[in-house]
């Protein structure tokens, strides 16, 4: 950041008083940005028992699967934000269940929430992020070709709660790869 959203002034780098934190601050005005994580939000989504996967049409991971996820946005609840998402990637609507799994990735300033849901019908269909979007049985999972680590870790928590016949909340902090 340069300069100041507030009044237009650059900024400069400092621990603003009673803070523990280098902050973006403006001499001008005295305005504190504050940089903080990014939220992606999504669901493990399933029908008859198959999860709802999307080929990525974007990068990064151009070509791999993934859950349907996006960053939030401003002014709409968590919850919200899985919806929203697996209709922008799948063209589908999900019934959301409970919060399932909340992955924190420190290095690259995310945290990933994905929610259960149910597909509240059969009909999905590629949306403008995604190549393809498929139901795959936990056998079908094409696991050396997720798109990302949080992914990997809530499907693998999701099928073996699913197997042991009770759902939890499951947490992990990704260090860098």
């Amino acid at each position: 950041m340069n300069y100041c959203t507030r009044c237009g002034a650059k900024v400069v780098l400092r621990i603003p008083e009673g803070d523990s934190h280098l902050r973006h601050v403006c001499p001008q005005c005295g305005e504190i940005h504050y940089l903080n994580p990014k939220l992606v939000i999504g669901c493990v989504a399933e029908w008859d028992g198959r999860v709802l996967l999307c080929r990525r049409a974007i990068e990064p991971r151009y070509g791999l699967w993934t859950l349907p996820a996006g960053f939030m946005e401003n002014g709409e609840s968590t919850a919200q934000a899985a919806m929203r998402e697996t209709v922008e990637e799948a063209c589908a609507r999900v019934g959301i269940e409970r919060l399932f799994a909340l992955v924190s990735i420190p290095h690259i300033s995310q945290v990933h929430l994905f929610y259960r849901a149910r597909l509240l019908d059969a009909d999905f269909g590629v949306g403008e992020e995604s190549l393809e979007t498929t139901l795959f049985e936990e056998r079908e999972i094409p696991w050396e070709r997720l798109a990302f680590r949080s992914v990997a870790f809530c499907l693998e928590a999701y099928f073996r709660d699913r197997r042991a016949g009770a759902f939890g909340f499951h947490e992990s902090t990704l260090p860098p790869p």
